[in-house]
């Protein structure tokens, strides 16, 4: 006995509901797609402008140059918020990890000034960043006093090398007790292993320079006091 579809208690749509359904579907999903891909476009120009200018901003922090030091951080906080803005409605691309290299190179700017000013540090709400960006970007901006450190030991200037090599003391103590996984802190474990190695080093070249300092002056003293001295 032949059975009619009609009256067979199937729920399933006819094919003309279904193309219908289908016809609103498509097009929608194709949109949202479409406005992460801007999104995501847009974000990934955003971020390559900010870490550019924080690259900018630090070198400008070495040569001692204020001014520009101010120009370039303010143009990456321009770009990083272009990024930041664009990426609000995508949490899923916010986390892909463009974003999260933006805002520590602009932690890492903002933080390295600060430290050789010697000005109190901004926290990550100060800076409007997340604090895994803000915990690596403190440990890069402590290994970038190195080369701030190597300048002023040049210069002669054996105080303020050693402060700074405090300064990066204080940051890795403050670090290496961050113990959480990778996953939450951005991969800080990996951070704050390179800036003991570039501690250790630092810490090796005050040191040589101290007591090639102490015997230099003592050098001169003995030759200061003269051959028929004592």
């Amino acid at each position: 006995m032949a059975i009619d579809p009609a009256s067979s208690g199937s729920t399933a749509a006819p094919g003309g509901q279904l193309a219908e359904q289908l016809a609103v579907v498509g097009p929608n999903m194709r949109e949202e797609l479409a406005g992460a891909h801007r999104a995501r476009e847009v974000s990934l120009r955003a971020c390559r402008d900010t870490i550019r200018q924080c690259s900018l901003a630090i070198r400008a922090v070495h040569r001692l140059l204020p001014d520009q030091v101010r120009e370039h951080s303010s143009a990456a906080e321009a770009s990083l918020r272009v990024a930041q803005h664009a990426l609000d409605p995508f949490p899923r691309l916010a986390a892909a990890g463009f974003l999260h290299d933006a805002e520590k190179e602009y932690a890492e700017a903002r933080l390295t000034a600060a430290l050789v000013a010697g000005s109190p540090l901004p926290d990550h709400r100060d800076l409007g960043v997340a604090i895994p960006a803000w915990l690596n970007g403190l440990a890069e901006a402590a290994s970038e006093l190195r080369r701030h450190l190597l300048d002023r030991l040049r210069d002669g200037d054996l105080a303020r090398g050693s402060a700074l090599l405090d300064a990066m003391g204080d940051c890795y103590d403050v670090l290496v007790t961050v113990d959480f996984p990778d996953a939450i802190t951005g991969g800080l474990r990996r951070s704050t292993d390179a800036l003991r190695a570039v501690l250790e080093r630092s810490r090796s070249d005050v040191t040589t320079t101290t007591l090639q300092v102490q015997l230099q002056r003592a050098i001169e003293s003995m030759s200061g006091a003269g051959p028929g001295a004592g």
